[in-house]
């Protein structure tokens, strides 16, 4: 791996924590890759909240649940880490608020989703590595109606005049929006709330059952209520751990997680 001016000894571990050996620069290439590693490496988890432990949007906290202990989390963590990454590689990046449409009936009541824009070679993408589902794996380009296939996915992004850039994806015949988010800049602080809510509020979502995804080479692991599911190809594996003991190795074989005993 080519050294970077900006790898220092905390970058070399999260670059290893996320399986990263490509060349280091601030390439489209390297950004794909970056973010590729990322979603492969780290689960989308939301179990610190299911068992009342608090949670930090410090980017020292973050280091340490996510590099240090190899933990995952949702996207107030993640993408926060992330950003931080990129930012130190050198790429530039501004954080949004989105608002999260998929499997919602109505107008979704909150923004509760962080993504991020990052500028490479003088062209700005979409990249978000905190969904606990099926998004892009790669960075989208920000440019109206341009369709941006991704292995047996599609993605692209429209216009809308009140909820700003919508990202869709291709099912059959179909586009379906999955989430929406202005050009507004936000500060690290300005998660603080959303987040709070998100962990607190007993209408949450992700205070209602375990939410664990990380893709895999096959396919993909999840979690949905005692139920681990394993996905490979069109083959999908159950598997429901009888003991406590048995629930810890599961969640450190299929998701890398390590749970306190």
């Amino acid at each position: 791996m080519t050294n970077h001016p900006s790898q220092t000894p905390e970058i070399q571990a999260y670059l290893d924590r996320i399986g990263f050996q490509g060349k280091l620069d601030n390439g489209a290439d390297t950004l794909a890759e970056l973010q590729h590693c990322h979603i492969y490496s780290v689960p989308y988890e939301n179990l610190d909240i299911l068992n009342g432990v608090p949670l930090s949007l410090d980017i020292r906290d973050l280091y340490d649940k996510i590099v240090v202990r190899r933990r995952g989390g949702y996207c107030f963590e993640l993408n926060a880490l992330f950003g931080w990454l990129l930012g130190e590689l050198g790429f530039p990046v501004t954080h949004y608020f989105a608002r999260f449409w998929r499997d919602e009936d109505n107008l979704p009541p909150k923004r509760r989703h962080h993504v991020l824009q990052v500028e490479a070679e003088g062209a700005r993408y979409l990249c978000d590595v905190g969904v606990g589902g099926n998004v892009p794996g790669r960075p989208v380009l920000i440019k109206e109606h341009l369709e941006q296939p991704q292995g047996t996915e599609c993605y692209r992004l429209d216009r809308d005049s009140f909820f700003g850039w919508q990202l869709m994806e291709r099912k059959g015949e179909d586009w379906r929006l999955i989430y929406s988010f202005a050009e507004e800049p936000q500060l690290p602080r300005d998660y603080v709330m959303a987040s709070f809510w998100c962990e607190h509020a007993p209408e949450s979502i992700f205070r209602q059952g375990p939410m664990v995804f990380i893709r895999t080479s096959e396919g993909r692991n999840t979690v949905a209520g005692d139920e681990f599911r394993i996905f490979a190809g069109k083959e999908v594996r159950i598997l429901t751990p009888r003991t406590p003991e048995e629930k810890r190795d599961a969640f450190r074989q299929y998701f890398g997680i390590v749970l306190p005993e």
